[in-house]
C-alpha cells in the first residue's frame, strides 16, 4: 500500500512539473509573438529612418557642394570687379562708361552668390541636423531590437530548460526593449548614451 501511495504521490508530482512546464511553454509562445509583433513593426519604422538618414545625408552634401560651388563663383566675380576698378584709373571717358556698366554686373553677381553661398550653407546646416535627430531615433530602434531578440532568445532556452527565473529576466529585458521602441515612435528622450557608445 506505501510502495503504491509513492507511486501514485510520484505521479502527482511528475503531473504537476509537466503541467507547469506546459504553462510556461504557453506563456513563452505568447510572449514571443508579441515580442515579435512588436519588433517587426518597430523594423519597418527604423527601415523608414534609415531612408531618410540616407536623404538627409546626400541633400546636406548637394547643399555643401552648391555652398562651395557659389563662393568659387563668388571669388571670381571678385576678382573680376577688383580688375575692373584698377582698369577705371587713366581709362578714356568710353571706356570709363563700359567699366562702369561691368562693375554693376561684377556687383550684383557677387550679391547673387553670397545670397546662394548663405542660403545653401544653411540648409546643409538644417540637413546635418535632421540626420542627427534621425540617427537618435535610429539608435533607439537599434537598442530596442536589441533588447527584444537577446529576450527572444532567452525566451526559447527559458521553454527548453523549464526555468522560470530565465522566463521573468527575458521580460525585463523586453520591457526595455518595448521602452526603447515607444520612445522611438513617441520621439521621447531616452537615450543611455554609455549604452549606444558601448555599442557603436
Amino acid at each position: 500500500m506505501s510502495e503504491q501511495n509513492d507511486s501514485f504521490q510520484a505521479q502527482i508530482v511528475e503531473n504537476a512539473k509537466r503541467d507547469a512546464k506546459e504553462q510556461l511553454n504557453n506563456w513563452v509562445a505568447v510572449a514571443i509573438a508579441l515580442i515579435a509583433t512588436f519588433t517587426g513593426i518597430t523594423k519597418i519604422k527604423d527601415d523608414n529612418i534609415v531612408q531618410a538618414m540616407l536623404q538627409a545625408k546626400s541633400d546636406a552634401v548637394d547643399r555643401w557642394n552648391e555652398s562651395q560651388a557659389a563662393k568659387i563663383k563668388l571669388h571670381i566675380e571678385e576678382s573680376g570687379l577688383q580688375h575692373a576698378e584698377m582698369e577705371l584709373d587713366g581709362s578714356s571717358a568710353a571706356h570709363q562708361q563700359k567699366l562702369n556698366a561691368l562693375i554693376l554686373n561684377y556687383r550684383t553677381a557677387i550679391e547673387k552668390y553670397k545670397n546662394r553661398a548663405e542660403e545653401a550653407q544653411a540648409s546643409a546646416k538644417e540637413n546635418e541636423k535632421n540626420y542627427a535627430d534621425l540617427g537618435y531615433r535610429d539608435d533607439q530602434f537599434d537598442m530596442s531590437d536589441m533588447f527584444l531578440s537577446i529576450a527572444m532568445s532567452l525566451l526559447a532556452v527559458a521553454s527548453l530548460t523549464g526555468k522560470r527565473w530565465l522566463f521573468h529576466f527575458a521580460l525585463v529585458l523586453s520591457v526595455f526593449g518595448i521602452i526603447m521602441g515607444v520612445a522611438g515612435f513617441a520621439q521621447i528622450q531616452v537615450h543611455p548614451e554609455f549604452l549606444v557608445k558601448f555599442l557603436t
